[in-house]
């Protein structure tokens, strides 16, 4: 899993890429997360268009990631789902956690 790190505003945009697994993806995600919230950004996208596959540990990850940004007051969106990940998504009712949007567009503008 690679994460980059792209500013739209006052929302960050975090592009994904590649499988979404844990073991040390947890750790490197964890830290993206906390560089974010302590450098004062409180509206993220999560770009998964170029993700193929998430395992339940990956789905875990997303859901602390989730967790840490709302108990820091801030906000966690998710675009680009392709539609394998997006049948996770559905089976483990991820759908009701996360707010999902079609494209990155509709997600940062959803912020205004």
């Amino acid at each position: 899993m690679k994460v980059k790190r792209i500013p739209q505003g006052d929302v960050t945009v975090l592009e994904v890429s590649g499988k979404i697994m844990g073991g040390p993806d947890f750790d490197m995600f964890k830290g993206e997360v906390k560089e974010l919230l302590d450098s004062g950004c409180k509206k993220v996208v999560l770009d998964l268009g170029e993700v193929p596959w998430i395992n339940s540990t990956g789905l875990g990850i997303l859901i602390t990631a989730h967790h840490s940004i709302k108990a820091a007051a801030g906000v966690m969106k998710v675009c680009n789902v392709k539609e394998r990940v997006l049948s996770i998504f559905y089976v483990s009712q991820l759908e009701r956690v996360f707010e999902v949007h079609p494209d990155r567009e509709t997600a940062v503008a959803s912020f205004q």
